[in-house]
């Protein structure tokens, strides 16, 4: 079945497509669409499942989601854009950069990892997707995800931003975040594919981050050949909801500057 994204599409000028977090929406991206729209051409996509988009009858898999991108970015017209992704939209900016290169103009890889999963962490998400099924609510969500999307300074400071977290992590259809569990779990590494992606990339961690640690920033833009490194102070694993106007400034500066060298 093919699946159409759902997609809010703001704004002109060089494209650049942010991809959401799991278990939240394109919904997490207002800040970048009021932020950025003013420069830049912002698409967000809602990942299949969640938001607008529905979730169709495709084996689990990253893969699958990269398409349903590089498939909206033909419907539009694009032909090439820059890729952002943050945590799973991480792992499918990735899967896009493996599938379908000649679309990435540039990447922005936030709060994410090139690495698989442990066999520790796949038997946990594998573990949530069976509740998620059985249990038809985000109980097991709010339990066991939410506390480790934004950091400490957030939880202390910024009471309004966790709540908007926690309001989208309880709006998440149940069925799409099992089947998003199944995907992750399934991936594989893609260390190979970032060895051999030369678009110019910029990795960026939140240094409160515990889920996508500095030491996977690190590794990814090692292995890029043309990265890089940010780090986000004071923000956990949500660092353009936790510090937007800092995310937006390294992104603007990323994206205007690929748009000189590329004309």
């Amino acid at each position: 079945m093919t699946v159409q994204l759902y997609a809010r599409d703001v704004g002109g000028g060089t494209p650049l497509v942010l991809l959401h977090a799991f278990p939240l929406s394109s919904a997490m991206w207002l800040a970048q669409r009021e932020g950025l729209g003013g420069r830049f051409r912002v698409i967000t996509p809602d990942l299949r499942g969640f938001g607008g988009s529905v979730l169709g009858e495709d084996e689990p898999s990253v893969d699958v989601m990269a398409d349903d991108v590089a498939r909206m970015l033909r419907v539009k017209g694009i032909d090439r854009a820059v890729i952002g992704g943050l945590s799973m939209g991480g792992y499918v900016a990735m899967a896009l950069c493996r599938r379908h290169p000649d679309r990435v103009l540039g990447l922005v890889l936030a709060g994410t990892k090139a690495s698989a999963d442990t066999e520790q962490a796949r038997d946990v998400r594998l573990r949530q997707a069976e509740r998620l099924e059985h249990e038809g609510g985000t109980r097991v969500l709010v339990d066991e995800v939410l506390p480790f999307l934004v950091g400490p300074t957030t939880m202390r400071q910024r009471a309004l931003v966790y709540g908007r977290v926690r309001g989208l992590v309880q709006a998440a259809p149940a069925l799409a975040a099992a089947w998003a569990q199944r995907a992750m779990a399934a991936r594989g590494d893609s260390f190979e594919t970032l060895r051999g992606t030369r678009a110019p990339a910029l990795v960026m961690v939140g240094d409160e981050d515990e889920l996508s640690t500095r030491t996977d920033a690190r590794a990814m833009a090692e292995a890029l050949p043309n990265a890089e490194l940010q780090v986000i102070p004071r923000a956990g694993h949500l660092s353009a909801v936790e510090q937007p106007d800092l995310f937006n400034q390294a992104v603007a500066e990323f994206v205007a500057a690929l748009a000189r060298t590329s004309r």
